[in-house]
């Protein structure tokens, strides 16, 4: 059984800026560009599964109106993880006693203050992830780079990373197009 993730396009954030579950756009011609190189490649009758935010949901649009016929729903579980103060603010911004508190109860300690721990965006990708198992059915999700990293300690049986250096460091390009597979 396969699992797709596509990352999606280039947003119009600055290079550098904190936008998790900040709601940025991606340029028009970035997605349709993606989306007439991602819809060719696509099994038919695969399950297109997109985060709610609207860098994941227009192109998944994109590629079903290229792949008519191809079921495309929303899952908000699988929408980037909410950095709460940190928001809209550039990563290079952030002090680092601020970071450096999240990092160092990286499981529990909510990010931006008020945001999202690492183990309640893992549970709630977790939960999708086991859907999609559940389901027995190869699928594509159209998401964000970190939930694919959590994709991808999902597949190793990790239902949490504790430790900050446990999370995966591996660069995620935009419009990237990964696949995770189990037996």
């Amino acid at each position: 059984m396969k699992l797709g993730l596509v990352r999606h396009a280039q947003t119009d954030a600055a290079a550098g800026l904190c936008y998790g579950r900040t709601d940025v756009a991606v340029p028009p011609e970035a997605m349709r560009t993606l989306a007439e190189r991602i819809a060719p490649q696509l099994a038919e009758g695969i399950d297109i599964v997109c985060s709610p935010l609207q860098r994941c949901a227009g192109l998944a649009q994109a590629i079903a109106a290229l792949r008519p016929g191809l079921a495309l729903r929303t899952d908000a579980r699988i929408a980037e993880m909410d950095f709460g103060s940190w928001e809209g603010r550039s990563w290079s911004s952030i002090e680092r006693a601020e970071f450096e508190a999240w990092t160092c109860s990286f499981a529990d300690a909510r990010a931006g203050g008020s945001g999202e721990s690492t183990r309640a965006f893992m549970q709630r990708v977790g939960e999708a992830f086991d859907a999609w198992r559940g389901a027995g059915r190869d699928a594509l999700w159209i998401t964000h780079a970190g939930v694919i990293r959590a994709v991808w300690l999902l597949r190793e049986g990790v239902r949490c990373a504790e430790r900050a250096d446990q999370w995966p460091a591996q660069s995620i390009a935009f419009g990237e197009y990964l696949t995770v597979e189990l037996p």
